[in-house]
């Protein structure tokens, strides 16, 4: 299973450590919902999915601190005696010493932020979804070309990374090079990121490895970026029909969704990285509801109309 470690968390989020003595090192986050946990608070505790990251918004602290010290207490022994993974106060809210005192009996960690509460849950929940995604490694290169993200296949040597830096040179950014990390963040969604041990490398034969970050500047790097489009390089066979119209498009799939495939032939005198920027444009004009293959159809289609009426004007004697 999927998991994330709580100390990477508070890391990202900028989380405040209320109880500095509870060990976090050892405790992760499996699920990327969230909790508030209101209902817990007046004694509920059907379906109290206690393993989420919990938060305490205004209305959760403004309930506490209506209680009295006993009442607080109790309510407080009864959530914290559940497996939670840790509390996060929002809005710069701060717990009390009874609820210190319990969370510290309990090893529950307390954590704060100044964000708003709606504004934190929508972050993490957004980061959480990306980080414990389903994940799988393909071989390619990904980079974002007028910010559609294009992830180059093809075998080995055959150009791929050659490719990806013709396009940074062109001004466009590199994801990552030889191993992409895919993770379904929904079933619509692929978002591709670089493993931590090739982040910013490109491997060139003949000249070897590559710091992109520092030869063209942190613009021309990212670090995650949305599949949208997959180009697939092949040795060029003359044998092969290709696709010279594009009116049906053809789809290739990871971790069962279903991305834009382009078979691209490989030969000499073949400008790759031209090729690619005029792939994401294409690409993106398809998405906007413009198809230059269909509108060739459609003006071969007339023409072909308006040709056969005037052969039947001809043979009418007009």
């Amino acid at each position: 299973m999927s998991s994330v470690s709580l100390r990477k968390i508070i890391e990202k989020m900028k989380l405040e450590n209320l109880t500095p003595d509870i060990d976090v090192t050892n405790i992760r986050i499996t699920q990327p919902d969230i909790n508030r946990p209101a209902l817990q608070l007046v004694g509920y505790f059907e379906h109290f999915a206690a393993t989420r990251l919990q938060i305490i918004g205004f209305v959760e602290h403004s309930y506490l601190a209506s209680l009295s010290e006993e009442k607080r207490r109790q309510v407080l022994e009864d959530l914290l005696s559940y497996d939670i993974p840790c509390i996060v106060f929002c809005r710069d809210l701060q717990p009390d010493p009874i609820f210190l005192e319990v969370a510290n009996k309990h090893k529950v960690p307390l954590l704060a932020t100044k964000m708003m509460t709606s504004a934190f849950m929508a972050e993490i929940i957004r980061w959480l979804n990306v980080r414990l995604a389903p994940c799988i490694s393909v071989h390619g290169v990904l980079v974002d070309v007028y910010g559609e993200g294009v992830l180059i296949t093809g075998e080995s040597g055959i150009g791929k990374s050659e490719a990806a830096l013709e396009l940074i040179k062109r001004g466009h950014r590199l994801v990552t090079d030889d191993v992409v990390e895919l993770r379904k963040v929904s079933d619509e969604t692929l978002v591709g990121s670089a493993p931590d041990i090739t982040k910013h490398f490109i491997e060139l034969r003949g000249i070897g490895i590559v710091d992109v970050k520092a030869l063209f500047g942190a613009s021309a790097v990212r670090d995650t970026q949305q599949v949208d489009l997959v180009i697939r390089l092949e040795e060029w066979d003359k044998d092969k029909e290709y696709d010279r119209l594009g009116l049906e498009e053809n789809y290739t799939e990871y971790l069962g969704n279903k991305v834009v495939c382009h078979n691209i032939p490989i030969r000499p005198g073949r400008n790759l990285a031209v090729i690619c920027e005029s792939a994401a444009v294409n690409h993106r004009q398809k998405k906007m509801g413009y198809n230059a293959a269909q509108e060739l159809y459609a003006r071969v289609q007339n023409s072909l109309a308006r040709r056969r009426g005037e052969d039947d004007d001809d043979d009418i004697g007009f």
